[in-house]
């Protein structure tokens, strides 16, 4: 994870398991409270943040957890950071995969990206979250 101005910001990790994966992030130089946690849907950070896209949702459905018509598979709980900026989470979703021959493949044609924002997510339809402060292309590392 990087922050706008390429200053390294910690690390999110995906580990497949036998149902779903696992993401655990370990990212810093956050604000005090909540931040939206998202995966978007093209895997660039650059030129700027919003290259990466709007969250990942190959099924085409409503955003939020508290939205009838939701939720994105790029979803994810809010992450939130403590007085020292630092904020470490572990999530498990099923709603997407690192298999690359299903349709819910964070590895598609064009990759995707874990955005944090600025403000927490609402989890309604209207995300809510603000400006996005740090980015990572999901990439294999094995």
């Amino acid at each position: 994870m990087s922050g706008p101005d390429g200053a390294d910001m910690g690390t999110v990790t995906l580990t497949q398991t036998y149902h779903g994966v696992l993401v655990s992030a370990d990212v810093s130089g956050l604000t005090t409270g909540g931040h939206g946690f998202h995966i978007h849907t093209v895997g660039t950070c650059t030129p700027d943040f919003a290259a990466a896209g709007d969250h990942f949702n190959p099924g085409d459905v409503g955003h939020g957890y508290n939205n009838p018509d939701g939720v994105h598979a790029g979803d994810l709980p809010n992450i939130y950071a403590g007085a020292e900026g630092t904020a470490r989470a572990d999530y498990f979703t099923d709603a997407i995969t690192l298999d690359t021959d299903a349709d819910h493949s964070v590895f598609d044609a064009d990759g995707s990206a874990i955005i944090v924002h600025e403000n927490p997510d609402t989890y309604g339809s209207d995300a809510g979250a603000g400006g996005r402060v740090a980015c990572g292309v999901i990439q294999r590392i094995r």
